[in-house]
This record gives C-alpha cells, structure tokens and sequence, in this order.
C-alpha cells in the first residue's frame, strides 16, 4: 500500500544508530541478510508501485522476479550522498543492464521508469497498479502448483550463475563504504541536510 514502494532511506536518522554497532558490522549483518535471502527455497516475488530508490531498489534487484505498475520509478541517489550503493544490488543490475547503464545510474543519479526498466530486464512485466498485487499472486501460484523440489532446484541453477559477480559486489561495498562513511564529504551531506541547504563536496 502506499504511493511508492520504497522512496528511499530517512536521511534525518542517517548518523542516529542506536544498535551500538559499527557502519561495517551494520553492513555485514545486512549482507548476511542477503546471503539468508539466496539460500530460500521458494522464489521471491516483487510488485513494485511508484517509486523504488537506493538500498530498497537494491534489495528488489536480489529477489527472483519483479514487476511494475505503470507509475513505477527506479533511482539509485547514493552517490550525490556521498556514499555508494552497498546492499549487493549493483551486481545484479550490471548483469541485467551493462556498464553504461549501471554506470549512468550510479554516478549521475539517473531514474529510470517503468518501460525502460522493462527493456533492460529489471521487471519481467508492467501492469497497472490495480492489476500489481493480482498479478504477483497469480505467478506465485502458477509456481506454487508446480513441484516444490523442481523450483528449488530450477532457482539454484539461475542463482548460482548470478551470485558469484554479487559476492564479489558487496565485498567491495563492505570495504568501500566503510571509508566513505567516514569522509568529509558523507559528513557535508549530513550537515547540509540537516540545515536545509546544498553540499560543498571538497572530495575528501
């Protein structure tokens, strides 16, 4: 429910952690997460309504099958955050789009909508958004009719040919991430939002 699916994180609670955890353990529980979500024996089917935007975006790239209202919206803002995209999605999305695409996305900021994410393969199907919950219901029955221990294995075939670029994404990110978490630049977008103007990036 709702107008959008995922329009992103809160950025008023980014730097507000109350969990005690470090940036690196937050994302390493985060990408073990991930790992639990590929070990499923059951597909995992998302219906994506308006916007879907960074980590959320990301988390959908992971799943089995995705399919948009005609209003959906794809973006990936990390980078004018000063930060970069760290749940493992962009792995996925440079299988299904290419270096141009993913590229475009990720240091412009570029969206996406619903047809052109059709025509790069990161929705099977567009529908609109009264037939989207219909929809996803019906393709998870039409599987669920179908034996259980075929689809578990038809899965880990079409997984293990897309996870190795994914594991080897996210532990960059891991690394990657954790540093920027700590520049100057992430800590200038914290500050400029929190006083309602732009950023002065000094790329450090």
């Amino acid at each position: 429910e709702g107008h959008s699916w995922s329009s992103g994180r809160d950025v008023g609670s980014i730097g507000n952690d109350t969990t005690g955890l470090t940036h690196h353990e937050l994302m390493s529980r985060g990408h073990k997460g991930i790992q639990q979500l590929f070990e499923l024996d059951a597909p995992v089917i998302v219906p994506i309504q308006g916007w879907a935007i960074g980590g959320s975006f990301q988390r959908a790239l992971l799943c089995d099958i995705r399919i948009a209202s005609e209003d959906a919206k794809f973006m990936l803002p990390e980078a004018g955050h000063g930060v970069i995209p760290d749940t493992g999605g962009v792995g996925r999305l440079f299988q299904m789009c290419g270096h141009g695409v993913v590229s475009d996305m990720v240091l412009t900021g570029r969206s996406l909508n619903a047809q052109e994410a059709l025509s790069l393969g990161i929705v099977s199907r567009i529908v609109t958004r009264e037939e989207l919950d219909n929809t996803a219901m019906e393709m998870a029955l039409k599987i669920a009719a179908a034996p259980a221990v075929t689809i578990k294995l038809a899965r880990k075939v079409i997984s293990h040919l897309a996870q190795p670029e994914i594991t080897t994404s996210m532990a960059d990110e891991l690394i990657y991430q954790t540093f920027l978490n700590k520049s100057e630049d992430y800590a200038e977008f914290r500050a400029a939002r929190a006083e309602d103007r732009a950023p002065n990036y000094r790329g450090s």
